[in-house]
């Protein structure tokens, strides 16, 4: 199962009740933590997000709403001694920050702490079931979102050509991994003849704060869900541009061109105190479209 939980969907000032961005991507009961804003531990807790199975953070860029929270979340897992290691990918300043917080507050930690530097467009982590990539958008400073891929699931097994080449039953799950049957004769029997391709793998794709760009539109091309940022209603096209970033038709026009299947919209400007509005004129050009709301995990 591939899901994404938010844990906020606010822009820069916490209001009404909604926190700055962060959420959790899980797979198969491992957490990817993507962006870490100021009381996502708070938002973990309320949430029953089990901070333990959390070894990889991914932060889009450094404005403080996206990795304020960070610096506190590193700090917790050494107070309750978390021991395995930890993985941050970010824009190579983080590590310096981070580095230099840890230090004037003579922190040990006692699990490793590893920084992997976002520079440009590729693939970051290839764990277990799940391949994690990155691409770069156009914001006010170096940032980048992330898709989460879950690679194809295993063949398929067909019974009946099992039976009829007479293979044994304690050798079907090594034919689901694709491996051919040698039968004691000599005789191979293909893995294609017995089998078919198992389902395909899931996409998530988080993009981050981002202006209006089309060229986004490949690393999003016929996911299964997307997050798109809408930090302003569709009134505010110009605001939305010069601060670099997009409204809600904005978004929306995105996921149409992009032939998504669903589209989450977020990271709302604190100058709106409801958001019904937001899906509403989203909906206007890409039907499937809903609100990203806090506490809510939205299966993939």
């Amino acid at each position: 199962m591939l899901a994404v939980t938010i844990l906020g969907n606010n822009s820069a000032v916490p209001a009404f009740d909604r926190h700055p961005t962060s959420q959790v991507v899980t797979m198969d009961g491992e957490l990817f933590l993507v962006d870490c804003g100021e009381g996502t531990q708070i938002q973990m807790m309320k949430y029953k997000i089990r901070r333990s199975k959390i070894s990889h953070i991914f932060i889009s860029h450094l404005h403080g709403d996206h990795y304020f929270g960070l610096i506190g979340l590193i700090n917790t897992f050494g107070l309750l001694n978390h021991l395995q290691d930890l993985h941050i990918y970010a824009p190579s300043p983080l590590q310096e920050i981070i580095e230099w917080q840890l230090k004037v507050a003579r922190t040990t930690l006692p699990y490793k702490l590893y920084f992997h530097s976002i520079t440009k467009e590729e693939t970051l982590a290839d764990e277990g079931k799940i391949i994690v990539k990155c691409f770069p958008t156009i914001h006010r400073i170096e940032c980048y979102g992330f898709s989460f891929h879950q690679k194809k699931g295993k063949r398929r097994l067909i019974v009946e050509k099992a039976r009829e080449y007479e293979i044994p039953v304690a050798f079907y799950d090594k034919l689901k991994d694709g491996a051919d049957y040698a039968k004691k004769n000599g005789e191979l029997v293909k893995n294609e003849w017995v089998t078919e391709d198992g389902p395909p793998g899931k996409t998530y794709v988080y993009c981050a704060d981002t202006k209006y760009d089309e060229s986004i539109i490949p690393h999003i091309s016929d996911a299964d869900l997307v997050y798109h940022e809408t930090t302003y209603l569709d009134a505010l096209q110009q605001r939305a541009a010069d601060r670099f970033h997009s409204t809600s038709k904005q978004a929306a026009l995105i996921a149409k061109k992009a032939n998504v299947k669903k589209l989450l919209i977020g990271h709302f400007s604190s100058k709106y105190d409801t958001l019904e509005e937001f899906e509403t004129e989203a909906r206007e050009v890409f039907l499937n479209s809903e609100l990203a709301l806090e506490g809510v995990t939205y299966r993939v």
